[in-house]
């Protein structure tokens, strides 16, 4: 019998030539991508390879200091931490990483996540600041967890620091992160993360006191961690800014105006130093040196009587009697009276077939009798600059408030200065269209009505008057020191606006005696053996009458005082705002203490006692001589 064995299967010889050639493509692929590899991407790869190994960490310059004109600190600062991401390798943060390590840095996720996202255009190697002034406890958490955030940094850095805190915040201004705003601008500089200035002089003279960052270049472990250096730029600091300002009497109107709303602003009129400004209510700046609190900021910005404004620049609010001096000053030059001129004031008067009421009438139903300029100045006889209104009319008014300072920014070297409003006909035609009505110039004529100026302007505007017209710019900034500096100071423009003699002397005897004479309205501003001049004013913000019916603080008169010393040719000029003060006796006192202590402290100078003698007992004006 016979066997047959099945034939034996044989692999397809197709499949062969198929495996062959696949292996050979194989080959062919790995030999093309480790070319790629070590030849195509080499300088790429090692690139990233040195990237990886190699950190560039900004080393951030310290702001200068701000001192005050004898060289004491008013703004300084101290070594601290800043937490930065290097957004190289960023792309690996997860949102949840994101989120674990800004709760763990007291940071919110969503700014965490926007500082990221509004960072992607710039180069890559350019790490972000996350958290300036970080504690030892955020210190803490990123070296216990380098291996899981191997991007995050710490260096060290120099944090703001106001010892003084609230005094002469409004001044100083604060300094914060840059903005979105800031970083778009043509030109910037800035990157995310940088302290700028905000406000104040921080913002002003931010190119002086901002110095130029350093670099860092250090060699990580896989880890992040750094083993080795391998060279450094250092960091250039900014300049340091001496300012006008003096300590000493900048915490005297401190302490004068203390808890009460408003300003304090004292200045030479020579030269146009200011001394002190003070702005109530205050804030402290540093909280702002770091991520401010939310309720904090919500205070802040909510609080009615403004914290963040600084009054003596932007508080634009009625003069009250002090315009009387504008008034006066007007009537004199264009020959409108003369110093013996004189009206008869029983409480009030009609004009214009309406009765206009002296501050009297609402006190005492009367009036002051016959009264001639100086006793118009010295008692504030509202009936007498009420006719004087009358006639001179608001175009001779207007020209002279405005070529006296009142009505335009000063220039001062501040931001955000506020110009204040002397209303012309023109201004109610834009603004109400309507005509001028007659009876509006009665009440410019003693500053109220529309009239508004700020604490800056009264002390600008009077001291220029009584210096026989000559106004000299106010400037925070030692200008000498600026050009040291290199930088571009405020400018010492003087501009002359020449007042007659006799004129500077009717108005200077007639602030003279407001202080000294019996019956003069600031009387509290009295200092013995000073020579001081001086101007109430008292603003109503309503009429008497709803004032009287509202019992509300918010409807309480402001306080309004200048004064200057010696009277004429001032060497200090000093005005006080009282917000809701309601009687200008509460302004007085706070200005007789600056120029107090202004004196004093040119005693503790050692100036000599014949020289002191001189400054504060300059000849008086022969009219107020004789009556002494």
């Amino acid at each position: 019998m016979q066997v047959r064995f099945p034939e034996d299967e044989r692999f397809p010889s197709w499949k062969i030539t198929f495996l062959e050639y696949l292996i050979a493509a194989t080959f062919v692929g790995l030999l093309v991508g480790y070319w790629h590899l070590q030849i195509g991407q080499h300088a790429q790869l090692l690139e990233q390879a040195e990237h990886n190994r190699i950190r560039e960490l900004p080393i951030i310059a310290p702001r200068g200091r701000i001192l005050d004109r004898n060289g004491r600190v008013l703004v300084d600062n101290f070594p601290s931490f800043t937490i930065l991401l290097n957004r190289e390798n960023s792309s690996q943060l997860t949102d949840a990483h994101i989120e674990k390590l800004a709760k763990a840095l007291d940071l919110d996720p969503d700014d965490v996540e926007g500082q990221i996202h509004r960072s992607a255009r710039l180069p890559r190697f350019q790490p972000i600041v996350l958290k300036q002034a970080a504690s030892l406890k955020d210190i803490a958490y990123i070296d216990a967890h380098r291996s899981e955030f191997p991007e995050i940094d710490v260096i060290q850095s120099q944090q703001r620091f106001y010892p003084k805190h609230g005094v002469a915040a409004a001044v100083l201004g604060y300094v914060g992160q840059v903005s979105q705003a800031d970083l778009s601008k043509a030109g910037s500089n800035y990157h995310p993360g940088d302290l700028i200035g905000k406000f104040g002089i921080e913002k002003e003279y931010n190119s002086v006191l901002r110095g130029r960052d350093g670099m860092r270049r250090v060699v990580v472990n896989s880890r992040g961690q750094e083993v080795g250096t391998l060279g450094t730029v250092d960091a250039l600091p900014g300049h340091d800014l001496r300012l006008t300002l003096d300590l000493d009497l900048q915490l005297t109107a401190e302490a004068a105006l203390g808890d009460r709303p408003g300003a304090v602003v004292a200045l030479d009129p020579r030269t146009g130093d200011v001394l002190a400004m003070a702005s109530h209510p205050t804030f402290d700046p540093n909280d702002f040196t770091h991520h401010i609190p939310v309720e904090t900021w919500k205070q802040l910005t909510t609080n009615p009587l403004h914290p963040l404004m600084n009054k003596a620049i932007q508080a634009q609010l009625a003069p009250g009697s002090i315009f009387k001096i504008i008034t006066g000053t007007a009537a004199l030059e264009t020959g409108t009276i003369t110093p013996d001129f004189t009206v008869h004031c029983n409480g009030q008067v009609t004009i214009y077939g309406h009765t206009y009421h002296d501050w009297t009438w609402w006190t005492e139903r009367g009036g002051h009798g016959t009264v001639d300029f100086h006793k118009g100045i010295v008692i504030s006889c509202d009936v007498y600059f009420y006719t004087l209104g009358k006639m001179l009319g608001i175009q001779k008014i207007d020209y002279y408030a405005e070529h006296l300072g009142l009505g335009h920014r000063t220039g001062i070297d501040l931001p955000d200065e506020d110009s204040g409003l002397i209303p012309t006909p023109g201004w109610v035609r834009r603004v109400y269209h309507h005509q001028w009505w007659p009876g509006e110039t009665i009440s410019v004529a003693i500053g109220q009505g529309a009239v508004q100026v700020t604490p800056l302007q009264v002390a600008y505007a009077i001291g220029g008057i009584a210096s026989g017209g000559n106004f000299v710019r106010p400037h925070l900034a030692s200008i000498r020191e600026l050009r040291e500096l290199g930088a571009d100071p405020p400018g010492e423009s003087t501009i002359h606006f020449p007042l007659h003699e006799e004129t500077v002397q009717a108005v200077t005897n007639g602030m003279w005696g407001v202080v000294n004479e019996p019956g003069g309205t600031g009387a509290g501003a009295r200092c013995r053996g000073l020579n001081i001049a001086g101007k109430t004013g008292t603003a109503q913000v309503v009429s008497a009458q709803l004032q009287a019916e509202a019992h509300n603080a918010k409807y309480r008169n402001n306080a309004w005082f200048v004064g200057y010393s010696p009277s004429p040719d001032p060497d200090i000029a000093v005005a006080v705002l009282v917000m809701q003060g309601q009687h200008s006796s509460v302004a007085a006192p706070i200005a007789g203490d600056v120029i107090r202590a202004y004196y004093q402290e040119k005693e503790r100078n050692r100036i000599p006692a014949q020289l002191v003698s001189q400054i504060t007992n300059k000849a008086r004006p022969a009219a107020v001589a004789s009556e002494q």
